[in-house]
């Protein structure tokens, strides 16, 4: 568990929450790096921002494939089995998660675990960076000022086959299927819990005999997705979330924080 909870940070590298604030004035509002999102954990468990480690059982990540695949990329990447975290990567990326869809960016735009192609990692980033989420702007732009003309020209050709593939126009709907078929096996049809709890048989309460009340695991922003994705939006800090409409202007680091190098190291 503890390579688990090692794995688990690792999408911190592409998943740094940077507050992208509206200004008043006629100047354009910069996207500053803030620190990484707080996430819970509960002995060795270690939740998704904003869900408590005790629900990420196995019943909840199967109807969530996003968390479970990205999970399960990052901690092959942690071990360093990349071909099989690229996979994993690319299974979450189908159900519309940016987190792992910015991984699959950062390992093609330095190589790991693959050859490098700094074409098809700016592509694979701006699909990331879809619903503007901050950090994931700023890296997309980072990596457009490395292309040259003509490789800019390519990368943009290039991302038109994956917005049909993994973009929100499509993957949103391919995880919208997911929640409502699963909640409709696993919870009540007509959304009435009341005062049920779980017996969780894996997870971090399995064995201990403690439940999980069953409004807090079948809250609707956890199953019903146009909660779901608004509840992520809030997670990682996009625009929309502000309620405002915002410019991006020149990237700015807030504190001592530093975006990730172009070099071949895992990201941080």
């Amino acid at each position: 568990m503890k390579k688990y909870m090692v794995a688990t940070m690792l999408v911190l590298t592409c998943a740094h929450v940077l507050a992208a604030q509206q200004q008043e004035s006629a100047q354009p509002s910069r996207a500053e790096w803030q620190g990484p999102v707080e996430r819970p954990k509960q002995g060795n468990f270690v939740g998704e921002p904003g869900i408590s480690p005790e629900l990420m059982t196995e019943g909840f990540l199967s109807a969530h494939p996003d968390l479970r695949w990205r999970r399960e990329g990052l901690h092959a990447y942690a071990n360093k089995n990349y071909g099989e975290a690229m996979q994993h990567f690319q299974r979450a990326a189908r159900y519309a998660d940016k987190p792992a869809q910015a991984m699959i960016a950062e390992m093609y735009w330095k190589g790991i675990g693959v050859p490098q192609d700094r074409e098809l990692g700016y592509a694979w980033m701006d699909l990331a960076a879809e619903r503007f989420y901050s950090n994931f702007v700023i890296l997309r732009e980072q990596y457009w000022e490395k292309l040259d003309a003509e490789g800019q020209r390519k990368a943009i050709e290039r991302g038109q086959a994956l917005l049909a593939e993994y973009g929100d126009d499509v993957a949103k709907v391919r995880m919208a299927k997911v929640l409502r078929k699963e909640r409709s096996v696993t919870g009540s049809r007509v959304g009435f819990v009341g005062n049920l709890e779980i017996i969780p048989f894996t997870g971090p309460n399995a064995g201990s005999g403690m439940s999980i009340r069953a409004d807090e695991y079948y809250a609707p922003k956890y199953w019903q997705a146009d909660k779901y994705f608004e509840w992520q939006d809030q997670i990682w800090d996009a625009p929309d979330a502000r309620k405002g409409r915002v410019e991006v202007g020149d990237v700015q680091q807030a504190g001592k924080t530093s975006p990730p190098d172009s070099g071949n190291e895992p990201p941080r």
